[in-house]
Order: C-alpha cells, then structure tokens, then sequence
C-alpha cells in the first residue's frame, strides 16, 4: 500500500509545493522587471495565504462530499491554470490578484492530503509516513532550485525567464489532475488492488484508532480548544517556513554573490539536509513511540541555526546553520500531524486539520514574508529577519511542551 500510494502522492505534493513558493525563485529576476520593493514582494508572496485561509474549511467539506479523488483532480487542474497566468502579470497589483487566486485554488490540497493518508494509514506508522509525504515540501526545493533558475536562463515563445518558469512549472499539475481521477481511490475498500482479507485487516486497524481518537464530530474539529491551540503552534512553524523558504533564494545569492543558477544549486543544501533527517526523526518517533520531545526538540535545533547563521559572515559557516535551521523546521512537521490525527478522528480530524492548516498559514504565511521584507527594507540586511524566525522557532518548541503538560489527557504519549 506504501508503494502503491505514497510515492504517487508526494509526487503530487511536490508540484503543488513548487507551484505555491517558485515566487522565490522569480523574484531573482521578476522584482526587477515588475519594479517590486522588498516590501511589495513580501505582500505579494504572503497574500497567496489569504484566499487559501478563507477557502481551506470550505474546501475540505467539498472533499468529504464528493471524495478525494474528484475534488483534489479540481484543485490540480484550477491551481496549474492558475499559475501558468501567472506568467502574464504586469505590476503589483496583477501580482496580488494572481497570487490570492492561486491560494484560493490550492486550499484544502494539504490538509485533504493528510486526512486522506489517515484513512488508510494506521497510527502506530503515520509518522513515518506523513514523514515521507512531506518530505516533498523540501524536495521540492532540493529538485526545484536548480530547475528554477534553470529556467530563469531560458524562453520560450519569446517570454523572459521568469514567465517561462511559470508556464513549464504550472503544466504538470494540470496534466496530474487526470492522472489523479485514474489512480486514487476514495477509501481502502474500493481499492481493487487489495485483496478482500488485506481490506478487513486495515479497516479494523483504521477503525480502532479513530474509536480512540477524543473527537471525531465536524462541529468538534472547528470549536475544540486544542484545535486552536495547535493552529497557534502550527502559525510558529509556519511563520519560520515561509519566512525562510520564500526567501532564501535571495539572502543565499546575496550572501555569496553567486549567479542565478549558481544560487538554484546552493538553495538545495539546506533541504537536501533537512529531507534526509525528517525521514530519520520520523522514523525514530514511530520506533521509540515517544511524540512530545520529538516534536518539541527539532524547534530548538532549528532556532539554534537561524540565530548563528546572524552571527557568521563566513558562506560554509552560513550554510551549515542554515540547514541546521531548516532540519529544525521539518523534522517538526510529521510529529506535528502525527500528534494531531491521534486528537482528531474523522469529521473531526477534517475540520480540525483545515482549520489549523488555514490559520496557521495565513499567519505564518503571511506574516513570515512580509515582515523579512519590511526588515530587510528597513535594515538592508536579513539579519533582523532571521533572528524573527529563531524567536519564532524556539517560542513554538516551548508551546508544545507547554501543551504536553496543560493538556495532558489530549496531548500524551502515543
């Protein structure tokens, strides 16, 4: 079952992720072209998290009532349009509606991903496994760096880099969409590659963690408390992930003076890094069976390589505490999931990762790229913006254990 669908669906993962943060890469080139201030782009990148905040809850209702398969194929189809527009836009306000469009196309691909593993997936390997699956999101700049300002370097029909990136970049979601209706099935029980004794184990095994899980009703994964206190942890993440992500294109080629495609290359190291150890910590936490330190530590980690990549001027120095940085970020990822989806189960666990995944980034990914844009236009430097994403970091490290022990009967060892 892991063959058969997990590498399908980070495949998926990885072109949804590039198409939501290859602005990074664009704005080498397109800030120029569109006369975009630091601050311009920063609002322009993070306002792609409005329109998917207010579309994500929606999004993934339409998800349970019409299935998986039909609704995340709509999502692909409208989200590669969409970013293959934006190729054509002219100035910040085209910009803008673009992006904000986009988001309002992709909302609910994430969270109905997550939700989708959990009915086939039991709990005691989901972290390994959500850890698998979002292992594309630094994939996606491990692969897509290098792709990206590649295709900078290029046109196509006469366009400037930046437009064609987008085009070649945005095509392959739209063609997935089909591939999407053909592949997935909605549940383990239409899955005709299954045999019928394989469909009763894993129903059982399914069936028997969302009964444990404390809620499993639509109203309790949009009102409980605890949901909301993990959309503020998630907002911590997030805030550090974009505010890095989208941005490190550009601190990286200004901090060692590489050319476009030289800075595609050097992007990767930090994920390349931070792809291997998700994998590892994952796999550690299912084994060892402990979820609170290992969602907490990685938060330390990562605010320990933000805030001296601030106080080095050497590049190899730069890099190493960037990747101790961005292990930090996603090693957190699947425990945070994992933890969640044992809390929320069924309707719930629907709701409830849509909403914490729609205001965890709208905060996050709004706020971590506009204010690295408004500091490094207010200081000419990133190191100010850095030091946020530490702060931001090690806050959410000692918010989770901070919930361990407020919450303990929701928040235990699983």
């Amino acid at each position: 079952m892991t063959w058969r669908l997990v590498p399908f669906l980070c495949f998926v993962y990885f072109i949804a992720y590039l198409d939501r943060v290859n602005v990074g890469f664009a704005a080498l080139t397109m800030r120029q072209d569109l006369a975009l201030s630091a601050t311009a782009y920063g609002v322009g990148a993070g306002i792609f998290f409005v329109g998917y905040f207010f579309f994500e809850v929606p999004s993934n209702y339409m998800l349970q009532r019409l299935g998986v398969r039909v609704w995340i194929a709509r999502i692909m189809f409208t989200w590669g349009a969409i970013s293959m527009c934006t190729a054509f836009v002219q100035g910040p306000v085209s910009f803008n509606v673009m992006r904000f469009l986009l988001g309002v196309a992709e909302a609910g691909f994430f969270p109905g991903m997550v939700y989708y593993l959990t009915c086939w997936f039991p709990l005691r390997v989901r972290a390994v496994i959500l850890g698998i699956f979002i292992i594309a999101n630094p994939a996606s700049s491990v692969i897509g760096s290098p792709l990206s300002t590649q295709l900078l370097n290029t046109s196509l029909f006469g366009l400037t880099g930046w437009q064609t990136m987008f085009l070649v970049e945005g095509a392959p979601a739209v063609l997935l969409g089909f591939v999407v209706l053909a592949v997935l099935r909605d549940s383990p029980d239409k899955a005709g590659w299954l045999t019928n004794r394989e469909r009763e184990v894993l129903a059982a095994a399914v069936a028997r963690d969302e009964g444990s899980a404390l809620h499993t009703s639509w109203r309790a994964g949009l009102a409980t408390p605890v949901v909301w206190h993990f959309a503020v942890l998630y907002f911590l993440f997030m805030l550090a992930v974009y505010g890095f992500g989208l941005w490190a294109p550009q601190i990286i080629r200004e901090l060692g003076g590489f050319t476009t495609s030289q800075t595609g290359w050097v992007v990767g190291i930090p994920y390349t890094a931070a792809t291997v150890a998700m994998w590892l910590w994952g796999r550690h936490s299912d084994h060892t069976g402990e979820r609170r330190w290992h969602l907490a530590i990685p938060g330390f980690v990562g605010a320990v390589g933000f805030a001296y990549a601030t106080a080095v001027d050497d590049l190899y120095l730069s890099l190493a505490a960037f990747s101790v940085g961005a292990i930090g970020i996603y090693s957190a990822l699947p425990l945070f999931w994992t933890v969640l989806t044992r809390i929320l189960g069924g309707a719930a666990a629907a709701a409830g990762i849509a909403v914490i995944n729609s205001v965890g980034n709208l905060a996050g990914g709004l706020g971590g790229p506009v204010l690295m844009g408004w500091l490094k236009d207010r200081t000419q430097g990133y190191a100010a913006g850095l030091l946020v994403i530490a702060a931001s970091l090690a806050l959410a490290a000692l918010y989770s254990l901070h919930l361990s022990r407020a919450r303990p009967v929701e928040i235990a060892r699983v």
